[in-house]
């Protein structure tokens, strides 16, 4: 591609075929820790944009307008500890049996077939995480599972296509 068309941006230092943007790394490090030089210096000017992306990245105000966009750092670090809230399939099939119908303690070790103490460190991480509750019912606990968690697991078996109907 000869002679193509470069898009002006703020901190564009030229080139013919593609756009060199030397903010870019801004993006980053706003976004979060990445990965540094050895000796810490970082040299944007070297940076290449395809016009695509160049245009792409002006009609959404640049990369002051990307950035804006972006989730805030709370609502990240929310996802964050979901993902690893729900990483375990365990703790996957826990909200699964949930979503049915509360249970107790040992219907749920019956089902999963796992011993009580890796239930117990399962059961605890799902409350931490705000995705079940539990519920002193004489000398049980009931688990049911919180309008989060059913938020939760509800988009994910619709996400991946839920083998049986709950019920």
């Amino acid at each position: 591609m000869t002679g193509g068309r470069v898009r002006e941006l703020p901190g564009h230092t030229g080139g013919r075929e593609k756009l060199r943007y030397s903010g870019i790394l801004q993006l980053f490090e706003m976004t979060g820790p990445g990965p540094r030089s050895p000796k810490g210096h970082k040299d944007t000017r070297n940076l290449v944009i395809p016009q695509e992306i160049a245009d792409s990245l002006c009609s959404c105000g640049g990369f002051d307008g990307l950035v804006e966009k972006l989730p805030s750092g709370e609502k990240i670090e929310r996802m964050r500890e979901l993902y690893q809230t729900c990483a375990d399939p365990v703790r996957l099939k826990i909200l699964c049996l949930l979503n049915i119908q509360p249970l107790c303690v040992c219907v749920i070790k019956a089902v999963i077939k796992i011993a009580d103490s890796k239930l117990s460190y399962h059961l605890t991480i799902l409350k931490k995480g705000g995705l079940i509750e539990g519920a002193q019912q004489g000398n049980y606990i009931i688990y049911d599972i919180t309008p989060s968690g059913r938020e939760f697991i509800g988009k994910e078996l619709e996400r991946f296509g839920q083998d049986r109907p709950p019920g």
